[in-house]
């Protein structure tokens, strides 16, 4: 027994050590970053061919040759981003990662898009930011700007990317229509390029078959930011009839490219790290002008986000990158997408509504939105009854409540209207459920954190979204009467309704919470119930019950409100191509508008006044930013120096800018030149400064000062005089704690440069400790 007792101890040592061998280890893909490129942007395949090598060799120095290295790396980025991505045990990653040519080495995390589709974590002509005519003549409609799209890729066939009408692909365009595997999928002289990149998604999931090798769009997002970006004008645009109109997006001439690099989800996740990188490189290299990226994840260091990372390099070559600010409002905290080179972006609603009015049995009306072309008959009530009253006997109040799969007793249901609560499970799977139970109609009421936010989905069955407090009295009336009664009447297309924009409950708030001195979001645009152009390889919910198939989608999300931005970018580049990022990006915040249409102080959804950390600088304006009158400027040098007051020193600023750079001696984060002003631990008091350049007519600007409260707030000098285009003048902020009366939270005001034409606009925020 005892020699048996032996061998097994050894055998299990045996075994033990051979496991944790080199050859046993488990490994990971990881990204390792080397910052930028020497050979320049006219590299030669021979070039890109030697920093490959540069990096099996790099790499094989760890794992014992040239081959096992070949074997690990499935990318190599080669064009203007230095780096790879490899599969790698974590001891061989913690070794590369303390090598002095590495900038950073993270693992290759997964992203999401940042859609809410049915779910709850520029569309047709009316859509609140739309330029007038007058605007879209002088950009002639974004007309050979290239903007450029990470997301799901595209659905070609749409009417969006027709190329009638189109001259010749412009010059400057060095990319491909990756379509080798897809014989079906065309490019054209509108939609110019498109790619994918899946390589850092199969190093998650495993293997992947042929169908994932297109950049075709299965899923409907990519199309549907895309058009919004830089679709064509399509007339007669709908969806089930509803919100008809001419479908276009912000810069309708331009030309596009779609860059896939989302997937289906694994663990909650779409897009990775190591895709989004190569995406980036390649676009770079290819020639657009716009990126546009309605993804992203957690905050994190700048040099261990793809997003981050791949904006910094397509900046240098003056591509304005434009992203998502998140959906996972409406907590504090929560913005995405942090790089102060990145222009982030929150969403907001438009006076546009898909009503469908809720009539109770007491006559009472409820004022609804839907999108489902299903009616009940006309004026005739029908029983209601509350969720929670519907369960089966095995199943939970709360799943009931919210209508999940298993949870409605069809016996309670059948020839009923249910009424349910928004939360955890998709709003459209909602209707199925109570649909599947043989309920006739739906009524979905929001929970306290979703307040006034109503989305218009293209419900299965007749259904009507209200919002909290009509929520409440719907609950109410239900409780009151032994035989309650309600009927949901047909959706109408509404316009001008008020008040527009509010703030979108999902959309992700500041503050900043890796550079709280840097104000994010730093813009507000319309993502709530946007329609655009769509796959038709899904049906409008994404639901696998949902068999319908539609040209044109309603969706909701801040990935919504990106591609507007991105829109006005294209044409601000068309109209200004020598303009920087920076200065693109100041146009826009510094002509946003913090009022509604009722002309009263933007609102959150729950009707209360939202600030800056919900909305940024405000809500675009696209006609003022084509006519800033004056922007704050900022170099890829003052980005270099921005990363030397967070503590990067010199040796990796330099190799992650390729430039030949040191920090300077003194510098403050406070005197970035942003366009907006965030202290976030004032003690006592600080000077600021900060500097415009002239891009308007010859004047006298003044300043006008809207002063926190608890905070004193003095500009020097109170008038700056521009005699020329291109002038830049300085001046000091110096806020200062009066004592007594400051309070330790975040408060708000803002600083107005105006010449009686022009408003420049900057929110001042403030913490006082």
């Amino acid at each position: 027994m005892r020699l048996s007792n032996a061998i097994l101890c050894l055998l299990s040592f045996i075994v033990f050590s051979f496991l944790q061998s080199p050859a046993f280890a488990v490994k990971r893909s990881y990204v390792v970053y080397l910052g930028g490129h020497s050979h320049g942007i006219q590299s030669s395949s021979v070039d890109l061919d030697a920093v490959t090598e540069s990096h099996y060799h790099f790499l094989g120095s760890f794992l014992g040759g040239h081959e096992h290295a070949r074997e690990a790396i499935f990318y190599s980025y080669t064009r203007h981003i230095n780096g790879f991505a490899a599969h790698l045990d974590d001891e061989v990653a913690a070794q590369i990662a303390r090598h002095p040519k590495v900038v950073s080495l993270f693992l290759n995390k997964g992203r999401k898009l940042h859609t809410t589709r049915s779910w709850d974590f520029l569309g047709l002509d009316h859509n609140g930011v739309v330029p007038s005519n007058s605007i879209w003549n002088k950009t002639r409609y974004g007309e050979d700007t290239i903007i450029g799209n990470l997301d799901t890729g595209v659905w070609p066939e749409s009417k969006s990317f027709s190329d009638d009408g189109y001259g010749p692909i412009p010059s400057k365009w060095k990319g491909i229509c990756q379509n080798q595997e897809d014989a079906g999928f065309h490019c054209n002289r509108k939609l110019i390029g498109a790619r994918y990149f899946n390589k850092g998604y199969a190093s998650v999931v495993g293997k992947l078959n042929s169908s994932f090798d297109t950049p075709r769009d299965k899923e409907g997002h990519g199309t549907h930011t895309l058009s919004t970006a830089g679709g064509n004008m399509v007339p007669r645009a709908s969806v089930f009839g509803f919100g008809k109109g001419t479908a276009k997006g912000g810069s309708p001439r331009a030309r596009v490219a779609a860059y896939k690099v989302c997937w289906p989800p694994v663990s909650g996740n779409e897009c990775f790290d190591a895709d989004i990188l190569a995406a980036f490189d390649v676009a770079i290299q290819d020639g657009v002008d716009v990126l546009s990226v309605s993804l992203g994840g957690d905050p994190t260091a700048f040099f261990n986000d793809s997003v981050a990372i791949g904006s910094f390099h397509a900046i240098k070559h003056g591509i304005v990158v434009v992203c998502s600010a998140g959906n996972s409002g409406p907590a504090d905290g929560t913005v995405s997408n942090i790089a102060p080179w990145q222009i982030t972006v929150g969403a907001s609603t438009m006076d546009r509504e898909f009503r469908s009015v809720v009539v109770l049995g007491n006559n009472m009306h409820y004022k609804g939105q839907s999108l489902s072309s299903k009616v009940l008959p006309d004026k005739k009530f029908f029983p209601l009854l509350s969720a929670a009253d519907a369960k089966l006997a095995n199943a939970s109040i709360q799943n009931a409540t919210l209508c999940q799969a298993g949870a409605l007793d069809p016996k309670k249901v059948t020839g009923k209207i249910l009424v349910c609560l928004r939360g955890k499970n998709a709003r459209v799977d909602k209707g199925q459920q109570v649909a599947l139970a043989g309920a006739v109609g739906m009524i979905l009421a929001n929970d306290f954190l979703t307040g006034n936010e109503i989305i218009a989905d293209a419900h299965l069955l007749p259904a009507s979204h209200i919002n909290y407090t009509d929520g409440l009295a719907v609950f109410a009336y239900i409780n009151s009467t032994k035989n309650p009664m309600a009927r949901i009447m047909p959706v109408t297309t509404l316009i001008g309704t008020k008040p527009a924009p509010f703030m979108a409950a999902f959309s992700s708030k500041g503050p900043n919470t890796i550079t709280p001195e840097i104000l994010k979001p730093d813009i507000t645009a319309p993502g709530v119930s946007v329609i655009a152009a769509y796959t038709e390889a899904e049906g409008p919910t994404n639901e696998d019950f949902d068999k319908r198939r539609v040209q044109f989608n309603s969706v909701s999300g801040t990935s919504m409100s990106c591609p507007h931005v991105s829109g006005i970018v294209g044409l601000l580049k068309t109209r200004y191509p020598n303009w920087s990022p920076a200065a693109i990006k100041s146009a826009i915040m510094t002509s946003a508008t913090t009022l509604d249409n009722a002309n009263e102080p933007i609102l959150n959804a729950s009707y209360i006044k939202a600030g800056p950390f919900s909305y940024g600088s405000g809500h675009i304006q696209p006609n003022f930013a084509m006519d800033p009158g004056l922007v704050y400027d900022l170099s890829t040098k003052d980005y270099l120096n921005f990363l030397c007051t967070l503590g990067y020193n010199d040796t990796l600023i330099s190799t992650f800018s390729q430039d030949n750079y040191k920090c300077p001696g003194s510098l403050n984060l406070a005197n970035f030149n942003y366009p907006s002003i965030t202290i976030p631990n004032l003690v006592g008091s600080i000077t600021v400064t900060r500097t415009v350049k002239n891009v308007g007519t010859p004047g006298t600007y003044r300043a006008q000062v809207q002063k926190p409260v608890g905070i004193s707030v003095k500009v020097k000098p109170k008038n700056l005089k521009f005699k020329k285009v291109g002038e830049d003048k300085t001046f000091i902020v110096s806020l200062k704690v009066k004592k007594g009366e400051a309070i330790k939270e975040y408060v708000y005001g803002q600083l107005i440069w105006s010449d009686h034409v022009h408003y420049v606009r900057s929110p001042i925020v403030v913490k006082a400790v």
